[in-house]
């Protein structure tokens, strides 16, 4: 009996010890299994989480033309990437920015003269009364253009001062797109950093979308442009005379219409 109490106090003394001593084995080789299932299950959460970030995989074929490949330098960096090049332009990526900087500047251009031809037909016979001068739309009031004529109304400072300008900008783009070759550059083809109102969004989702916005808006520019060209060229007249419920006020176009079906 004496004993038994002994041994009992001994194994009471030495559980009570082991709360102050490193594990044993077993304890630790379940400790570090548990650990080790937790980092397992994280790294899992991790990554699945990168999958979800990551774009689609490519397709074979173009998104444009569905029976055609996609051309292998079109791998959806660039907004408004389509997969679009029928006539394979664009052989390697040097080819793809040169493309994609002459595109985008193209646009730019095609924007602001979408916008100037009809406002010129509106509004060139009124500024030129005011300041005295001889209007420089034609009798059926379309602009000067290759295909109109009129161009040599133009005055010489004219185009000087366009051809001046467009060099400046023109080559602050190139010293610009040099630094696309620095590490850590962020430069993207057309990326000249003006941004006066601050509209530019900060984040990537917004830049993209602002991005995809301005090339959308450009290609259809470009296509109105030479519509407008062509269109004047045949039909002898104006676009803003021959389309006017898209430049003037709809009722303001209806009365015209209904007082021009009275009269005759």
């Amino acid at each position: 009996m004496k004993y038994t109490s002994t041994a009992t106090a001994l194994v009471v003394l030495v559980g009570t010890a082991s709360a102050f001593i490193s594990s044993s084995p077993g304890i630790a080789a379940s400790s570090s299994s548990s650990s080790s299932s937790s980092s397992r299950t994280s790294s899992v959460i991790r990554v699945s989480k990168e999958f979800d970030n990551e774009p689609p995989a490519l397709s074979k074929m173009s998104k444009s033309l569905p029976f055609l490949k996609r051309p292998t330098t079109l791998r959806g960096e660039l907004a408004g990437d389509v997969g679009f090049d029928p006539l394979g332009f664009a052989r390697s990526k040097e080819d793809l920015m040169n493309y994609r900087e002459a595109e985008i500047k193209h646009s730019r251009l095609a924007m602001l003269a979408a916008a100037g031809w009809p406002l010129s037909e509106i509004f060139d016979k009124k500024i030129a009364a005011v300041l005295q001068l001889s209007p420089a739309i034609d009798a059926q009031d379309r602009v000067p253009s290759l295909l109109n004529g009129g161009l040599d109304k133009i005055s010489p400072i004219y185009w000087i001062s366009c051809i001046v300008g467009a060099a400046i900008i023109d080559l602050y783009g190139v010293k610009k797109s040099r630094s696309a070759a620095l590490p850590n550059s962020d430069y993207i083809p057309g990326k000249l950093d003006f941004d006066p109102l601050g509209l530019y969004p900060k984040d990537k989702d917004g830049q993209d979308r602002m991005q995809l916005a301005e090339i959308k808006h450009g290609r259809l520019a470009m296509i109105a442009i030479t519509g407008f060209a062509f269109q004047e060229a045949i039909s002898r007249s104006g676009v803003v005379d021959e389309t006017p419920f898209f430049f003037f006020p709809l009722l303001q176009t209806l009365h015209e219409y209904a007082n021009s079906g009275y009269t005759q």
